[in-house]
């Protein structure tokens, strides 16, 4: 293993041990004021955002294996899920769970909120990790004035697909599992989304949430706001609006009527 590797690993532990005592100590203080979950909401998406940065600098800057990158994307992927504490991390997820009426409209809302806020802050903040100059990697990429060009690799529409059909697998796989102990279903989640990255990674990247999107991606020259407002934003919402449309309305009434006994209108015997 590099020295580089090593230290990405290293400042990623450290992202996550600060970021789970964060999310105990925010938890136990505001236990009684309604608003830890919005502080939980911010930290875990905070995680979710510093971790993505550094994978991605591994993988683009780094040039690390590709076998590797996938690795460190199943173990990230299950990590965030086994620490979160509840958090969605995704304003897809939270749309679909208010449309689940599992939260409230403004309770969505409030999340999604600090879902971006967390993603501005990441995106400052990684930079200035970087800037400490903890690897030969890091260096290189203040030197080059943390230069990032955008991952898309495809005319808009091919783009904006390849994320809709990555949110749409995701959140398939996430109703379809809920059934399952949990233990299993971080990693079935996980494999879902490594192989994800794999199909689609050197197309968009893969990224299929919005606010991460906004963190990681956006900041990169290449496209313009609204074209990355197509790919990552758009393509993911019509992804998970999709699987919920076909799993919660098409398919059982489908199944309905197909079901359903045919229709025999009665015959009468015509009187003479």
């Amino acid at each position: 293993m590099s020295a580089d590797v090593a230290v990405s690993l290293s400042l990623l532990a450290g992202i996550v041990l600060l970021s789970e005592a964060s999310r105990r100590l925010l938890a136990r203080a505001l236990a009684d004021t309604g608003l830890a979950v919005y502080a939980v909401e911010l930290v875990s998406t905070f995680q979710l955002c510093c971790c993505t940065h550094e994978l991605k600098l591994l993988s683009e800057v780094g040039g690390i294996e590709p076998r590797l990158a996938l690795t460190l994307t199943y173990l990230a992927s299950v990590v965030h899920a086994l620490t979160f504490s509840g958090a969605i991390g995704n304003p897809a997820g939270a749309l679909e769970h208010a449309y689940r009426s599992r939260l409230s409209g403004r309770c969505a809302l409030q999340r999604i909120a600090c879902q971006f806020a967390a993603a501005c802050v990441a995106r400052a903040a990684v930079p200035l990790i970087w800037g400490l100059g903890l690897s030969g990697l890091h260096l290189r990429h203040k030197l080059l004035g943390f230069r990032c060009v955008s991952p898309i690799h495809a005319p808009l529409p091919k783009a904006a697909a390849v994320e809709l059909a990555c949110a749409f697998a995701v959140q398939t796989a996430l109703t379809h599992t809920r059934a399952v102990e949990e233990k299993y279903r971080v990693h079935a989640i996980a494999a879902v989304i490594t192989t994800l990255v794999y199909a689609g990674g050197s197309t968009t990247g893969a990224v299929f949430n919005p606010a991460l999107a906004f963190s990681t991606q956006f900041p990169c020259s290449g496209n313009s706001f609204l074209e990355y407002c197509l790919v990552y934003w758009l393509g993911p919402l019509l992804g998970m609006m999709s699987s919920v449309l076909l799993f919660d309305k098409i398919i059982p009434l489908l199944a309905a009527k197909s079901a359903s006994p045919p229709y025999h209108p009665l015959q009468t015997k015509k009187r003479k």
